[in-house]
């Protein structure tokens, strides 16, 4: 072995590592190779619409480490890398660096600027992924924007259009008067906010009051029926009666409903078109008329009189202090109130009927629920997460959007009968505004209207398998790594990227997209700051910081340190431990270099095992463990046990104790005496090596590189093969022996402790009294390496202990003492 220098500087190694790994094409996938198979990896496509935070570290880490796992096991891993880059986000990212709006500059020239923010953005963020030690191909790189994504996503928008699963309809819309653009159930929100619960008098036809409480009395205007539970006995015949709205005055029929609740408010409930989807719900059952009262920008229309024009905020207070004057505000309480807001803005969203596009979702539940039966899910219960989901949906997926950056629906409108012309699959990917249709409409007409709108992103990022594997430009490739065999992503987007995954999948292929699927909780702010988000900072270093201060490595065993599916809160104590434990495994790694040598057939070597003592056999058994029980976590996904479990027998069993051990023996001036120590050093060395690969892979390469490289070893650590469980060297009776050698150490370490006593202190002699004749043979020929654990001068193995001995340590099979 070759000595290393005495220190270790990340900031230097890293990059140089990196460089190497590219230079010689580490992390490339092997199209033709017909030996290994595939492992293939749906990378979730970062979201361009800010800067990345340590969250999205902590999340990007996880899956590196399985891939670095599945390559030491010989798989030929596929790990592409996207980056959705069109729709609303990075419009809206555009709209905050860039300072401008689509209507303000044209549409053309706004889709440009959206181009280049999202170029400068994706550039940041390949140098954070290449400088975190990704062991992503780069070569499989897409932009969801780019060409063969929007050929893609026309291409499977045309297919369930010809299918009947995609449908254009006038019909109402979830919609968010912020961003003007319809959105899907998948994008609502919950926000808790204060509100008021206004009173009012309604007046009946023919005679009477009744009392109705609101919070939107804004959109008295759009009432179109009033609701009452059926076994409500304050509403008794009031059912088939009319009432005549407050400050409009036109007639609305007072109907039953069970869904009323007696206990809110007055009971009585107003119907508007449309205030939430209830309102939604009994327009469609009970077939009532719509009134629209609210526009698209959440301005009131012209059926609400005076206050037309007016925001609908604006326009409460305005209906309120009006109804006040009349006479017709009974009373005002103060109310916390759940309110659906668009994800992407928090703005409260209405309801509106417009013309979209949709994907059927509601007619195919039970398909979709098998489907995600059909998934492996890290951990289990995200399953149910899923379930919950499709079992709530009540919408059909709204595909449309009213954007301007985004996948362009691939169809005009026939001007003389409405008729949908659809481009030719030929042609894609085609902007219908750029563009006209190449044959006439059915009914002879020549004259077109584009469809303006764009796609939700969700359906160009649904289809991440089918872009990175190439379904449609290399139909061979796609074969060799559809379906993906891992699906990475956030627990928040399961409703969104997994869901409709599936569903385009199941749709297209009849099968589902990966066999495993992979949910990472989220990174949060220190200090209860919650879940990181790229437009807020969270007082901790930025990600390139925190890598530069304290190295890839160390950040990367922060993220290593909870499992998936569980939050884990910014932590620099952990990164810096993670530093530490890079920095001690370089000593331990120097240390051993010195020694190693003395064994004559090279680390690593077994044709040749020298004579090994019963520490040694303890710890080469330990090993042995240890391999099997991190391969037993890495194939069940859970890499933060396997990392632990290398790392608890990195300090303790090894550094702490077994070194500790072994050191008389290797500073000895018989090399006969030091072989067993230096073989069982150099295997262990290795081993752990390789165990650490996945989390601190710049370190581990170094060591690999220095030590190792000029045996008959890969080119790289990471495509070496993984550590396998030596069944060999498994040995209960060397383990009972070596944790009793920990005891005593353990025990004598204490004891100095106490004495205000250095641990490198020498002790006159140490007393050992084993319960068995087979144990004192054992110990006495672990002689040496008890006196250089406890730094006793003497071991003397008696009988009993001497009355002016101090008892150390007393177990059912040994009791020990010194002699102050």
């Amino acid at each position: 072995m070759a000595r290393l220098p005495k220190r270790y500087n990340p900031q230097e190694a890293e990059p140089r590592i990196q460089a190497f790994w590219r230079q010689l094409e580490v992390y490339h996938f092997s199209r033709n190779d017909t030996e290994r198979p595939v492992y293939s990896i749906d990378t979730p496509p970062a979201t361009v619409s800010g800067h990345l935070h340590l969250g999205h570290v902590y999340s990007y880490s996880h899956p590196d480490f399985i891939a670095r796992y599945r390559r030491m096991q010989g798989a030929n891993v596929f790990y592409p890398m996207g980056y959705d880059d069109n729709g609303l986000p990075t419009e809206r990212l555009v709209e905050e660096w860039v300072g401008v709006r689509a209507a303000e500059v044209g549409r053309k020239a706004f889709i440009d600027r959206c181009l280049a923010v999202s170029e400068r953005a994706e550039s940041d963020y390949r140098s954070l992924w290449q400088r975190l030690g990704l062991s992503v191909d780069w070569r499989y790189s897409y932009r969801t924007i780019d060409a063969l994504s929007q050929r893609t996503a026309q291409h499977s928008f045309l297919t369930l259009y010809a299918q009947g699963l995609a449908y254009r309809q006038e019909a109402p819309t979830i919609w968010c008067p912020t961003c003007t653009t319809a959105i899907a159930q998948a994008e609502l929100g919950d926000l808790t906010r204060s509100s008021i619960f206004y009173t009012l008098l309604f007046q009946l036809v023919g005679g009477g009051t009744l009392q109705i409480a609101t919070t939107r009395p804004e959109l008295l205007p759009a009432c179109v029926a009033i609701f009452v539970h059926p076994e409500d006995p304050c509403f008794a015949g009031l059912v088939g009666r009319e009432a005549l709205v407050p400050s409009s005055g036109h007639r609305v029929p007072i109907l039953f409903d069970p869904a009323a609740d007696p206990g809110k408010g007055s009971g009585a409930v107003m119907c508007c078109t449309f205030g939430d989807a209830t309102d939604v719900t009994r327009w469609r059952t009970h077939r009532l008329p719509l009134r629209v009262a609210l526009n698209r920008r959440g301005m009131m229309t012209d059926l609400a009189g005076p206050l037309a024009g007016l925001p609908a905020k604006e326009a409460r207070t305005a209906m309120v202090d009006s109804l006040a004057v009349q006479g017709l505000l009974l009373g005002e309480e103060v109310i916390e109130q759940p309110v659906r807001v668009h994800e992407r803005c928090s703005s409260p969203v209405e309801y509106s009927v417009t013309q979209q596009w949709f994907v059927r979702l509601l007619d195919h539940k039970a398909a979709l629920l098998a489907a995600g039966e059909a998934v492996i899910w890290h951990p289990p219960h995200m399953a149910l997460r899923y379930r919950e989901w499709v079992e709530a949906l009540n919408w059909d997926w709204c595909i449309s959007r009213q954007r301007a950056f985004g996948v362009p629906f691939p169809v005009w409108i026939c001007d003389a009968c409405g008729t949908v012309i659809t481009a030719e699959i030929a042609e894609l990917p085609v902007d219908p505004v750029m563009s006209s249709p190449t044959r006439l409409c059915k009914c002879g007409s020549a004259s077109f209207a584009p469809d303006p709108d764009v796609m939700d992103t969700w359906a160009t990022s649904s289809l991440s398998p089918q872009i990175a594997g190439q379904w449609l430009s290399d139909p061979d490739f796609y074969a060799k790594v559809f379906p993906f065999s891992l699906h990475p992503q956030a627990h928040e987007i399961i409703r969104t990227w997994a869901f409709y995954s599936i569903v385009k999948s199941s749709y297209h292929f009849e099968r589902v997209p990966w066999h495993t699927a992979v949910i990472s909780g989220w990174g949060l702010a220190p200090e209860g700051g919650g879940k990181l988000s790229k437009s807020r900072g969270d007082g901790s270093l930025p990600p390139s910081a925190m890598v530069e201060t304290y190295s890839a490595d160390a950040v990367r065993y922060w993220a290593a340190s909870a499992g998936f599916g569980k939050d884990a809160v910014i932590s620099e104590e952990k990164v810096r431990a993670g530093a530490k434990l890079v920095t001690k495994l370089w000593n331990v790694a120097r240390f051993v270099s010195r020694f190693a040598a003395l064994q004559p057939s090279g680390v690593g070597s077994e044709s040749a095992i020298p004579p090994l003592t019963p520490a040694d056999r303890w710890i080469l058994s330990q090993l042995t463990r240890l391999v099997a029980q991190c391969t037993e976590h890495l194939e069940a996904y859970d890499y933060a046990s396997a990392k632990s479990e290398a790392e608890s027998f990195f300090w303790q069993t090894l550094a702490d104790n077994y070194l500790e051990m072994a050191k008389l023996r290797l500073y000895s001036d018989d090399p006969s005496a030091a072989a067993g120590a230096s073989f069982a050093l150099g295997k262990a060395l290795l081993t752990v090596i390789k165990l650490f690969a996945p989390f601190l892979p710049h370190v581990t390469e170094e060591l690999f590189q220095q030590l190792f490289a000029n045996s008959a070893w890969e080119v790289s650590l990471h495509t070496t093969s993984w550590s396998a469980a030596d069944q060999g060297f498994l040995d209960e009776e060397a383990e009972a022996i070596g944790g009793l050698l920990v005891a005593v150490a353990t025990a004598v370490r204490r004891y100095k402790s106490e004495q205000a006593l250095s641990l490198g202190s020498a002790l006159a002699e140490l007393i050992v009294v084993p319960d068995t004749l087979a144990l004192a043979e054992a110990l006495d020929a672990a002689g040496a390496d008890l006196r250089s654990v406890t730094r006793a001068q003497r071991i003397c193995i008696g009988d009993g202990l001497p009355p002016e001995a101090v008892s150390l340590l007393t177990v059912p099979e040994l009791a020990v003492g010194v002699c102050v």
